[in-house]
């Protein structure tokens, strides 16, 4: 600071008014260095509009090192004097996150940037300043009464303050009640007339105006839906930095919905709303990344952003996260993380992640002295009383696997009984209890009218367990061809049991036509799926060409592959394989 040319500008000025006049032109011509210590000398006289500017200069780094905490030392300075313009200042610093108790013990040392708003300050200023009709503080004011913590809510006064605000053509004022009219309107007319107190802020410019409307016609609020409409003004919206509306372009562009599909600019812009912190255009992010489809799958993407929106409180995208530690998908499979993650949804009520919790504890892959088993039977029983049938099913597993709990056979089929109702699974597990007897008294019959409603659901286990008792007669008659047509819809899903089940039928001695070329190929889809009596058996057949030509170089490798599997008999076989000749190639399967 030029210490010759400042006392040259002080003796020029000799009132504090003069002060105060000489010290705007300075700032208007961007000498703020000049232009500070006349602010203070006028401030310091006690005018209320000087001590206001020494507050912007502070706040806007004018002439000196920029500090939130000087500046609103000096705003309150002012505001107590009845300056208005400070009060709304205090007002919005208040509300970005500037606290009443570290204002009152304020030094130059103080840190006060904090990301928690000060609704209770930020109200004090803003009512002093609205009462005065300062519109932006009335905006202000109808915003902390029908947004803030609930212990200053007041949506009636909120509507009032509005409504004065709106009546000056404010968008703020305009936007607020437009939004609260539009909450309570239970008529064609009061959504139309919210509609148009949004709309008239929008065409004022406030980019969140553009966001709700946006809302508007996605949703169709009062409207036929217009994705187009609701895409253009996201459009607006977004480069604003209003970040909800950031992450529905995003999504409106990936989609292609309302507007030409561009993948790029779709991430970009849910990234952006991601970086701002919007949990759910993390989560989105990471589910993109984690699925693939217009962009490349990128597990270790999909975990980072999982791991940003859970951070934030997101359930689905701790338990997302939660499965990708379980799966070993982009980072170190670690059943111990995922129990940690998956804990985190389920308390926070995700009953999925809670689900999935109970079951990766069912299968002891976990770490005793890592994991701690959280109380997830609890969370079962307390869901399952309130009438939840999913929950209900989930507690009787808890209780016929011990999970958390001492198992209980007797307890568990009275709630997975209950369950059954309406819960395929637990017709399935029902089911098997009556069939084995435990904690029930056995009946088959019983056991076979919950499996054919499972099964009737596609539930695979049913279908593979109806069909093994229509084989073998059991609670009701036999039917081997109602058996086949079970079997074959479960082996459509993958199931290697029901293929080799498959190879046994059409291998003869059932009711229905021996047909061996088809059995070797059922038992050759098995084996291949690494089923042990399925390779004995593909092996036999190829050994002793009950199919067709012998081939005793492929019969020896699914032989020694049974072997390998724990089949002891196929041991015999191999002693009675007749060696291969000489010049016979050796038999590589389709994996080798």
């Amino acid at each position: 600071m030029n210490l010759a040319v400042n006392l040259r500008e002080m003796l020029g000025v000799r009132t504090p008014e003069r002060a105060l006049v000489r010290a705007r032109e300075l700032a208007k011509a961007g000498e703020h260095k000049k232009a500070l210590p006349l602010f203070v000398a006028a401030a310091d006289a006690g005018i209320a509009e000087a001590i206001h500017e020494v507050g912007q200069c502070y706040l806007q780094g004018q002439g000196v090192h920029p500090s939130t905490m000087e500046a609103a030392r000096w705003f309150s300075r002012a505001a107590e004097r009845g300056h208005v313009p400070s009060m709304c200042q205090l007002a919005s610093l208040h509300l970005a996150g500037l606290q009443a108790s570290a204002l009152q013990a304020a030094s130059l040392f103080t840190q006060v940037e904090t990301p928690e708003a000060d609704f209770a300050g930020a109200a004090k200023w803003a009512r002093r300043a609205a009462e005065t009709g300062a519109v932006e503080a009335q905006s202000m004011l109808g915003y902390i009464l029908s947004a803030g913590p609930a212990h200053l809510r007041d949506e009636n006064e909120a509507e009032i303050w509005y409504t004065k605000a709106a009546a000056t053509g404010a968008p703020q004022g305009q936007l607020g009640l437009g939004l609260i009219l539009l909450r309570r309107a239970e008529t064609a007319e009061t959504t139309q007339e919210a509609t148009k107190l949004i709309q008239a802020a929008a065409e004022a410019g406030l980019p969140m105006a553009h966001y709700y409307l946006g809302l508007i016609y996605e949703k169709a609020i009062g409207t036929h839906a217009d994705p187009v409409r609701a895409a253009k003004h996201y459009g607006i919206a977004a480069p604003a930095g209003v970040r909800n509306a950031q992450a529905k372009y995003g999504l409106a562009l990936l989609e292609g919905n309302g507007i030409k599909a561009n993948a790029l600019d779709g991430e970009t812009w849910l990234r952006k709303a991601a970086v701002a912190g919007d949990a759910e255009a993390a989560a989105m992010l990471g589910e993109i990344y984690a699925k693939g489809g217009n962009l490349p799958p990128n597990y270790a993407e999909a975990a980072m952003w999982f791991r940003k929106a859970a951070d934030a409180g997101h359930t689905a995208a701790a338990r997302a996260l939660g499965m990708l530690y379980l799966t070993g998908a982009g980072m170190a499979r670690d059943p111990d993380e995922a129990a940690a993650w998956f804990t985190r949804a389920a308390e926070a009520g995700d009953k999925i992640a809670q689900a999935d919790l109970a079951s990766l504890l069912l299968t002891g892959q976990t770490d005793s002295k890592v994991t701690t088993p959280p109380p997830v039977h609890e969370w079962f029983l307390k869901a399952a009383e309130a009438g939840d049938l999913i929950s209900a099913y989930n507690y009787g597993v808890c209780l016929a696997e011990g999970v958390g709990v001492p198992r209980d056979d007797a307890r568990a089929a009275e709630w997975l009984k209950r369950a059954a109702e309406g819960v395929v699974n637990a017709q399935y597990w029902y089911g098997r209890m009556l069939l084995e007897g435990r904690g029930v008294p056995e009946d088959a019959v019983a056991a076979r009218h919950w499996m054919q409603r499972a099964a009737d659901a596609g539930l695979t286990e049913a279908l593979v367990t109806l069909a093994e008792m229509l084989v073998n007669g059991r609670g009701g008659p036999r039917d081997h061809e109602g058996a086949k047509t079970l079997f074959e819809r479960a082996a459509k899903n993958g199931h290697s049991g029901a293929m080799f089940a498959l190879g046994a039928l059409h291998g003869g001695g059932h009711d229905i036509p021996t047909d061996r070329p088809t059995a070797l190929t059922w038992f050759r889809a098995a084996a291949e799926l690494g089923h042990p009596l399925a390779c004995l058996m593909l092996g036999r057949y190829l050994r002793k060409g009950l199919a067709g030509p012998a081939n005793p170089t492929e019969a020896a490798h699914w032989l020694n592959r049974a072997l390998t599997l724990g089949v002891q008999e196929a041991s015999l076989d191999l002693a009675e394989l007749d060696p291969p000749p000489s010049n016979a190639l050796p038999y590589r399967a389709a994996s080798d």
